[in-house]
Parts: structure tokens; sequence; C-alpha cells
């Protein structure tokens, strides 16, 4: 027996119509995902979502973002869980995107990651990144308070106290990590009146 067929973005589009019974072209969220048989691309069609402010794709099958082109009100994407290997594609909501959820993919490098200008938010748990070098292109977000990296291998080779002060000291805007707000030690009084 042949395995069934890759859900496309438009059936997704119209099963998330009939369930909550809107045009999907019209709504601010959009719900994609748990799809079966699982989203593999995501394509054009996510274009014409115009209105849509948070984009769920989640726990489908999606290796590479892409499609986003016309989705210039898009604020919140959520693709964790799928098969996402590179932060690329996001270009075209780099002026809108405020929260990416990633998590639980297999993203390696952070390259792309800087193009996202008012990124406030990013759950990149349980993903590949081992190095510093890919960690320190964060620090290209200025915006960026909210950080969710438990799971890498980066972090995952530390005590988890060295690890915490060490991520804090790269990303100083950063007000919480790991789901835990972000405690910068307090200069000693002397190196205050230094400054």
């Amino acid at each position: 027996m042949a395995a069934p067929k890759a859900t496309t973005i438009k059936e997704a589009v119209k099963r998330f119509e009939d369930r909550f019974k809107c045009s999907a072209t019209e709504s601010k969220e959009v719900q994609l995902q748990f799809q079966w048989p699982p989203i593999e691309k995501m394509d054009p069609q996510l274009g014409t979502l115009v209105k849509c402010e948070k984009l769920s794709l989640s726990t489908n099958m999606i290796d590479k973002i892409s499609g986003l082109n016309g989705m210039k009100n898009l604020k919140v994407l959520s693709i964790g869980r799928d098969y996402i290997k590179t932060i690329s594609g996001l270009e075209c909501v780099a002026d809108t995107l405020e929260e990416l959820w990633m998590s639980y993919n297999f993203i390696e490098k952070l390259k792309g990651i800087n193009v996202l200008k008012k990124l406030r938010v990013f759950y990149l748990s349980n993903n590949l990144v081992k190095d510093w070098v890919e960690f320190n292109r964060l620090q290209e977000l200025t915006t960026l308070e909210e950080l969710l990296f438990v799971g890498n291998p980066l972090c995952e080779a530390m005590e988890e106290n060295v690890w915490k002060v060490e991520a804090a000291k790269r990303l100083p805007y950063l007000k919480k990590l790991d789901g835990e707000p972000v405690v910068r030690e307090e200069p000693a009084p002397a190196e205050q009146e230094n400054k």
C-alpha cells in the first residue's frame, strides 16, 4: 500500500476554513498544525493569508521555510516539531515578525536570523546548535527579550548556572532565558564609580 500523499497548504487552509467556519484570508490567526497526512512544503499559497498575524505550522514534516511573501502582518510563526534544518526564507517577514517558535527541529546554524530586526521571542529548544560562534549570531537581535535554548548540545554540555551566566553575558538585552528571568550580577560599588 502506498504512503498517503502529503497535505498541501491549500488543502490545510480549506480544512481550517471548514473547521472554524471562517475565511483564512480574513483571519488574524491561522492554524495548520497537526495535519494528516503532514504538510511537507510551505508554498506561495501562504501569501494569500494577508491579515494573518499568527501562523501555526507545527508538528508537520516541513523541511524548509518558504512561501511567506505577502504575509505583511505576520507577527508570530510557529514551526516547531518539523524537519527544518536552516533559518532562511524569513526575509519577507523580517519587518513584522516578533516571535519565532522553532523548537524540536534540526537547526545547527543560526545564519540568517539577523534579518529579524523586531524579534522579541525565539524558541529554539531541542535543536542541534553546538557552538558559541552560532549562538553569538543572536547578538545582532537587539530586540530579543526571551530565548528558549535548552536541549541544544551547546548548553547541555555545561552546568546550568554556567550556561545561563555565559548566555546572559553574550545577550545583554535578554530578559528571560529557558523559561526563567535573567538575573544579572550587579557591578560592585567601586566599579560603578569608575563608569
